[in-house]
């Protein structure tokens, strides 16, 4: 199915971000103060991260602030011009869209779902399940259980509600949902309050590593092969500023398109810049975690189509949204919603 007004704005913005990167740079002697709005502190946004470690941002002439907006107050802040990028979901950058707001793709990080579902570990023995058991089997024994996720209707959700159709249940009446922050996950499997919780990596590797889930679905592994490419993580920002302030895009293009190269292409490096960042987590947690996130990662950093599709048909199959309303499964308040 296609929807002709989203898939002809989904193409101007892959064509704008392509002749954007593209271009050649304006150089400046004085350097170009920015912020950068981040949905969350996880591994998710390790090119933004590597940005900054690495050098690339500097190289550029960019000082860059990075602040910490959870989930779609992120995007909502460039909308209302208080930050100038942001890295997000193509989900969200659609909904945005979707919602008549005005926004531009720049490139792609990320293109496969950074998202992981695992069970806790007596729940699946008790199934008879484990990692290795046909993903169709496994998604079944979601039935009544109690499964946390990071926002209701947001990204996170949307893999809960996916998975659950898929196995053939009602995700509104089948299966429980419990919203935290990632963080209180661990804690909550470990005293036995939920029986599974999904969110990114490295929370979701720090349970199985650990000892105490067993991975149910996990996205960037190709758990779900239909939905690949998804653009995942997409650097975006208002058409307006790039309209006005060219240069600005361009040198954030080639310092994102550099950070994600040197994830791919030089990941022991990158890891050791991003264990820094990490450096209160196990480090087995982190090596195990950081070999999902690299195969996640572009090796082109494009925005496509293709990628931009399969990030919205996500949600619709998800039920997160309705294409007809524009309607979603939300948290009224604010221009768009998580």
């Amino acid at each position: 199915m296609r929807w002709p007004k989203l898939s002809a704005a989904i193409s101007l913005a892959v064509i704008a971000a392509w002749r954007i990167g593209a271009a050649n740079a304006a150089t400046g002697a004085a350097d170009i103060n920015l912020i950068m709005a981040i949905p969350a502190p996880t591994m998710t946004f390790s090119a933004h991260y590597i940005a900054e470690d690495a050098g690339f941002y500097a190289k550029e002439g960019l000082k860059v602030e990075g602040r910490n907006l959870v989930g779609v107050a992120s995007t909502n802040a460039v909308i209302a011009g208080s930050a100038d990028f942001t890295i997000g979901t193509g989900a969200t950058f659609l909904r945005a869209i979707a919602n008549g707001q005005k926004l531009l793709a720049i490139g792609t990080m990320v293109n496969r779902p950074m998202v992981e579902l695992v069970l806790r570990k007596d729940v699946a023995q008790a199934a008879g399940i484990t990692d290795k058991t046909p993903l169709d089997q496994r998604i079944k024994v979601l039935k009544g259980k109690t499964i946390a996720i990071q926002g209701v209707g947001s990204i996170i959700h949307a893999m809960q509600r996916l998975v659950s159709r898929r196995a053939g249940f009602d995700p509104d009446k089948d299966v429980r949902i419990a919203p935290m922050n990632p963080p209180a996950m661990l804690p909550a499997l470990k005293s036995k309050q939920i029986d599974g919780f999904a969110t990114s990596l490295p929370f979701t590797t720090q349970a199985v590593v650990e000892g105490d889930a067993v991975m149910l679905v996990s996205g960037p592994n190709g758990d779900l092969p239909d939905f690949i490419p998804f653009d995942y993580v997409v650097l975006y920002t208002r058409p307006e500023l790039c309209g006005k302030e060219a240069v600005k895009c361009e040198k954030m293009a080639r310092a994102s398109k550099a950070a994600t190269d040197f994830i791919v292409g030089k990941p022991k490096e990158a890891l050791a810049l991003v264990r820094k960042r990490f450096d209160k987590l196990d480090p087995k947690v982190l090596d195990a975690a950081w070999a999902v996130v690299v195969m996640a990662h572009s090796k082109d950093s494009k925005s496509t189509l293709k990628g931009l599709e399969n990030s919205q048909r996500f949600s619709l199959d998800a039920g997160c949204w309705n294409p007809r309303t524009h309607s979603r499964i939300s948290v009224p308040g604010s221009p768009i919603n998580s």
